[in-house]
């Protein structure tokens, strides 16, 4: 009886320690696969955005400075 206990605490340990390791390990992989690339299109449409109401912006004053 007395060698059992320490062999299933360090069994159950092991399996939480493997579990924590995997939910890590998942969280990293959905940050590279989802969230950065999620930000980085959303960064790119915020500055085509930019320079397309600059680019709009510019042709309406070289309209009025023509009239």
């Amino acid at each position: 009886m007395s060698e059992l206990v320490p062999l299933v605490y360090y069994g159950g340990l092991s399996v939480l320690f493997f579990f924590w390791i995997y939910g890590i390990v998942s969280f990293g992989l959905d940050l590279k696969n989802k969230i950065v690339p999620a930000i980085r299109q959303y960064r790119r449409g915020r500055t085509r955005r930019e320079q397309s109401t600059d680019t709009q912006n510019e042709r309406s004053e070289r309209e009025e400075q023509l009239y």
